[in-house]
């Protein structure tokens, strides 16, 4: 019976102290509950946000973009070296391919909004205008 006792005596030591350590380590109701604060808001557009500066996004911050910060930006990447059969930049004879069988400039700027191949739609540039968009267009490929 001896072995027994110390067989349960070493266990309630342990948690004896665990729990005395626990203790130790309470907090406070202020501190529990900073810890379980959001980590952020959500303000809607249109609505008060009492503490929260918002952001106006509406016309993508700050202006139109020009057919070269496009092209930098977001269509150089494939654009550029022709990646999965994108037509490259100054390639007039692939981009006029393309607005033959795709119906012109227009055809052409069409695809772009809702995606083509590999392309997603407006091809990264979510904030684009349809001008701006048609703008990078006639840039990279020189059409009119």
């Amino acid at each position: 019976m001896n072995l027994i006792m110390k067989m349960l005596a070493a266990p309630a030591t342990v948690l004896a102290l665990w729990a005395v350590s626990v203790s130790a380590q309470a907090a406070t109701n202020d501190d529990i509950a900073k810890r379980l604060e959001p980590v952020g808001q959500v303000c809607v557009q249109g609505k008060e946000c009492k503490g929260m500066e918002v952001a106006t996004a509406a016309g993508g911050g700050g202006g139109a973009k020009t057919p070269d910060e496009v092209i930098a930006k977001h269509c150089n990447a494939c654009h550029g070296s022709g990646l999965l059969g994108a037509p490259k930049i100054g390639d007039a004879a692939a981009w006029k391919d393309r607005a033959d069988h795709q119906g012109g400039l227009d055809g052409i700027l069409a695809k772009a909004i809702t995606g083509i191949n590999s392309m997603p739609p407006k091809g990264t540039c979510a904030d684009c205008s349809d001008a701006e968009l048609k703008g990078a267009i006639q840039k990279m490929s020189g059409l009119k």
